[in-house]
Formats: C-alpha cells, sequence, structure tokens
C-alpha cells in the first residue's frame, strides 16, 4: 500500500510503499478516506519533535484521520462503520494511565503517538487500531471527519478549564483565543455555543482569510501588532477564559493580565526554552487577589473524540469549506504540506466514502 512518510535526515516526506497490515486479534482493519495536515506534522518533518520507532529510518505521518471499517476482526464494529482513531498508544504494554482510560494525561515517556512519537501514524491507505482507540462517528460527517482530532484538542481543554472553576458558581461570558491556525479557528467555532463574546487574536494583516474566517462566526479579530495581550481588557474587556494555541511564551503570562476576576487561561501552545522578565511579584498578586487560574492541556481522550464528533455535526458548512483551504491526492503530496499565508488547514485524501 502507499503511504506518506519523513526518512531521517529529510527535509521532506514523500510517497512510499508499506505491507498492507494485518489486524491482530481485538484490532480492526480501517481503510482510510483522509488525514489532516497541522503544525505537529511540520515539526516533526523538521526533527524539531517526536520520531520514528524504536529502530526504524521512517515515520509515517498523520494523527487526525478518519476511515472506514474494512475488517471488524470479531470486534464490535462493523463493514463500513466510519472511524476516527484517537492518537495515544501504551509504548511497551499498559500502563496506569491506559488502564484507567486516561491516556492524554500520561506524562512523556509513558505513551507513544501514532503519527508523532515512537508509533507509525494514519497516513497510508490502510491502517489497524485496537477497537479501544476507534471513535465510531455518523457517515453524515465521514468528509470532515479527520476535523474531529484537533476540535478533541479544544474539548479537553475546555473540560479542564470549566473544572478548575467548578469549586464555584462561574458563568463565563467573554473568550479570547490567542492564535488565527486552524485550532484556533476551530477553538471560535466550538466556544461558539457557550460564551457570548468571543474575540481571536492573531499577527496577520488584513485582507487575510484567518481574519474572513474569524467574522464569518461572529468573532472579533484583535491584531496583536497594535493591541498585544496585555492591552486587550482596554481596547476591548477582561477576557473569563483564555485559550494560548500559539506557543509564543511569553503569551502563558500575558494571559493572567488579560484574565478577569475568577477567570481562567488553557495553556496548549508547546513553545522552546526563552528566558525573558517577568514581573513576578505582580502577576502573583493577580492570581491570589482575583482568584485566577491557569491550566495546561495536551492530548485528548475517547470522550473528548465523542464532544468533538457533537461540536463538528453543528459547524456551518460553509464555515468547514473555508477552513479547509486544500484535500490533495497522493500525487499532490507537495501542495498539501504548503505553509504559507494562503493556507489554513489541508488534508490528504486516500479514498472516497461510500455509503453502505
Amino acid at each position: 500500500m502507499n503511504a506518506i512518510a519523513v526518512y531521517e535526515g529529510a527535509e521532506k516526506p514523500v510517497v512510499t510503499e508499506k505491507p498492507r497490515p494485518e489486524p491482530a486479534p481485538g484490532e480492526a482493519l480501517v481503510r482510510t478516506l483522509r488525514v489532516g495536515v497541522d503544525g505537529t506534522d511540520h515539526e516533526v518533518i523538521a526533527g524539531t519533535h517526536g520520531g520514528a520507532p524504536e529502530g526504524e529510518d521512517h515515520l509515517v505521518l498523520g494523527h487526525e484521520a478518519v476511515g472506514v471499517v474494512e475488517d471488524p476482526n470479531d470486534t464490535p464494529f462493523e463493514v463500513g462503520d466510519v472511524v476516527v482513531p484517537t492518537v495515544r498508544r501504551p509504548p511497551n504494554g499498559a500502563n496506569e494511565y491506559f488502564a484507567r482510560g486516561e491516556p492524554d494525561m500520561a506524562p512523556d515517556g509513558e505513551y507513544h503517538e501514532r503519527g508523532i512519537v515512537g508509533a507509525h501514524g494514519f497516513m497510508a491507505e490502510y491502517f489497524t487500531s485496537p477497537a479501544e482507540f476507534l471513535v465510531e462517528i455518523p457517515p453524515a460527517l465521514a468528509e470532515w471527519g479527520f476535523l474531529v482530532e484537533p476540535i478533541s484538542i479544544a474539548e479537553k481543554a475546555i473540560e479542564h478549564a470549566y473544572a478548575s472553576r467548578s469549586a464555584f458558581h462561574w458563568e463565563p461570558e467573554s473568550a479570547l483565543v490567542l492564535g488565527n491556525g486552524s485550532l484556533g479557528l476551530l477553538t471560535v467555532a466550538t466556544l461558539d455555543a457557550d460564551f457570548d463574546r468571543i474575540y481571536c487574536l492573531g499577527r496577520r494583516e488584513r485582507p487575510d482569510p484567518t481574519i474572513d474566517v474569524i467574522e464569518s462566526l461572529g468573532a472579533t479579530y484583535v491584531n496583536s501588532n497594535e493591541t498585544p495581550v496585555p492591552s486587550v481588557p482596554e481596547a476591548h474587556e477582561s477576557m473569563d477564559f483564555v485559550f494560548e494555541a500559539t506557543g509564543h511564551a511569553p503569551h502563558a503570562f500575558e494571559t493572567i493580565e488579560a484574565l478577569a476576576p475568577n477567570g481562567v487561561g488553557a495553556l496548549l501552545g508547546v513553545p522552546g526554552d526563552w528566558e525573558f522578565e517577568v514581573d513576578g511579584g505582580r502577576l502573583h498578586r493577580e492570581f491570589v487577589l482575583h482568584n485566577k487560574a491557569l491550566v495546561g492541556s495536551v492530548n485528548s481522550g475517547y470522550e473528548h473524540f465523542e464532544a468533538a464528533a457533537d461540536s463538528l455535526s453543528r459547524f456551518d458548512e460553509g464555515f468547514l469549506g473555508d477552513l479547509v483551504t486544500g484535500v490533495y491526492g497522493l500525487d499532490e503530496v507537495e501542495a498539501a504540506f504548503a505553509d504559507d499565508d494562503t493556507t489554513i488547514k489541508t488534508a490528504v485524501e486516500f479514498g472516497a466514502y461510500e455509503e453502505r
């Protein structure tokens, strides 16, 4: 079968041949429909994140996938079921996090991530997966199902933010999303059901397709070149919730200043080492005197994938069409991995969905 992989020392992904996998007991064989491309894929290709399975010189890419069950292999699925795979797998047998059904809470070293670190991904014509890591979604979502995984990342962060405020009565009205990449835009759409006022901050100037998407969702675009994060409260309002998806290290501390009393910020970006000065005393006072909180969040669990499928089913078709700027075949790999100002979200298509 064909697959898209990155080899050690290479600077770009290539189409390669792999044996078609055979499902082990408890696994289903899935025919891949589409696989999304995101920033993590670019980091893996650049060699700054992740790594190939032990003893191998390449990694099959892709962690945002949707497919159709080809062979249920005595699992609870049926031929033709549309499924989305979760990402994390136990590295060397089960551990306590997987035993509890909480692989997304496992620390570094206690998991493999398919298509990212230690395990081949889903950018192939077929893949196998244990049934416990496959989430069935409605056939109507087959075209956009590759978006379930990134939406699940937002769902988990939002859940943890609410959990941090569960000790008291909290009814948030305003939200600020830091970052206007595809995850940021999906988060704006996800928050729309529960927040009255949503803002999304980015560095781009008009005209820009991401700004058009933000405003089509009824949110307000904030240009960080004109209004940096600490200035948002004065220019707009203090925020009940801030979702940080940039990896810009100062934003973690600037988020505290942007929060309203009792507010919470969720940090998802993963920055490199970065030393800079902060007024630690002032930020400490903000936490204490205004009951603010920050939570970190990475990956997502099975229940977050289910919530993501529900959110995806409510998204407007026009929004999804504007968000996904390209779906490409195996002969267009370079275009699928393009990273420029006109690209928001792309996917590789391995096969079409056919209704049973």
